[in-house]
């Protein structure tokens, strides 16, 4: 097969070029056509940084009680505590993941679960105040 052949050849030529240039960071086994250039990785930088700039001033003219999550939470908590028939009625949890959706994946733009450091999602603030909100933990299993 001529693609294997051709992949064998330029590994090959990598390493030579990697062993006459003393390159020791590489490791066996990984690719270097997936290293970007120092230029790639800093132009990256900036855009990432700019759309986390962005990010945070989507919000910003909203009131708190609607930008909140537990917030919003707690005011459909209310609405289905006293009026339990109206709440029912109005398919409240089918609207919620529509009306939370923006919410969550503005908080979501930095995770990235590749990283060593990141935060579980179960342990996001966003996360338990929907986990408290749905009573999860006091549904009976189904058997």
């Amino acid at each position: 097969d001529n693609s294997s052949d051709f992949i064998t050849k330029s590994r090959a030529c990598r390493r030579q070029v990697r062993e006459c240039l003393g390159e020791a960071g590489h490791h066996e086994g990984m690719s270097s056509d997936e290293e970007l250039p120092p230029t790639e990785v800093t132009e990256f930088q900036k855009s990432k940084e700019n759309v986390l700039e962005d990010s945070r001033k989507v919000f910003e003219d909203v009131h708190a009680d609607f930008c909140d999550i537990r917030k919003i939470l707690l005011k459909f908590q209310e609405w289905k505590d006293k009026f339990p028939e109206s709440y029912c009625d109005a398919y409240i949890s089918f609207c919620l993941p529509k009306l939370l959706n923006p919410l969550i994946r503005v908080q979501l733009i930095n995770w990235n679960p590749l990283e060593q450091n990141f935060t579980e999602l179960e342990e996001m603030p966003w996360f338990k105040a929907i986990e408290e909100f749905s009573d999860v933990k006091n549904i009976p299993e189904s058997r």
